[in-house]
C-alpha cells in the first residue's frame, strides 16, 4: 500500500509527458489544432468517436479493463511459461478493437489523464468516467481471478 501514491503520480506523470511529446509533434503538421482534434482523448455522447452513450462508455471501459484479468492468468505461476506475452498482447488488441469506437480505449486512468490535460474542457469534465470505470473494473477482476484460479478439492 505504500507504493500506491507514488506509482499512480509516476504513472500520471508519465502520461502527461508522453501527451506533451505528442503535442509537439503534432502541433507540428500545418492547421492542427490540438483542442479541436480531441487529441484521442477519451469520451462519451458527443465525444465518443461513435457518439455512444455515458452508459455503454461506461459499461464498456469497466468489462474492458475487467477483461485484463488475462493479465493475472498469463502471469499466475502455475501458467505455461513463456507464453503470458502472446496471450496479453491478443487480449489488449481485442481490447482496443472492441473499445477505441466507444470511448478511444482508457483502461488506464493515466492514459485519459495525459490527453486531457492538453484537450482541457469536455475532456476534463468526462475525466472521472475514465477513473471509475477502470478502477470498479480492476477490483472485479482482482476478486474474480482466485475465485476462478482456485485450487478444486
Amino acid at each position: 500500500m505504500r507504493d500506491l501514491v507514488p506509482y499512480i503520480l509516476a504513472q500520471v506523470i508519465g502520461a502527461a509527458l508522453s501527451a506533451w511529446v505528442l503535442a509537439s509533434i503534432a502541433s507540428g503538421a500545418p492547421g492542427f489544432d490540438l483542442v479541436s482534434s480531441g487529441f484521442l482523448a477519451n469520451g462519451f455522447d458527443e465525444h465518443s468517436p461513435g457518439n455512444y452513450t455515458l452508459a455503454a462508455a461506461l459499461i464498456c471501459e469497466t468489462m474492458m479493463t475487467f477483461f485484463l484479468f488475462v493479465i493475472l492468468g498469463a502471469t499466475d505461476e502455475r501458467a505455461p511459461k513463456g507464453f503470458a506475452p502472446i496471450a496479453i498482447g491478443l487480449c489488449l488488441t481485442l481490447i482496443h478493437l472492441i473499445s477505441i469506437p466507444v470511448t478511444n480505449t482508457s483502461v488506464n486512468p493515466a492514459r485519459s489523464t495525459g490527453p486531457a490535460l492538453f484537450v482541457g474542457g469536455w475532456a476534463l469534465d468526462q475525466l472521472w468516467l475514465f477513473w471509475i470505470a477502470p478502477i470498479i473494473g480492476a477490483i472485479v477482476a482482482g476478486l474474480v481471478h482466485p475465485w476462478l484460479t482456485r485450487e478444486k478439492h
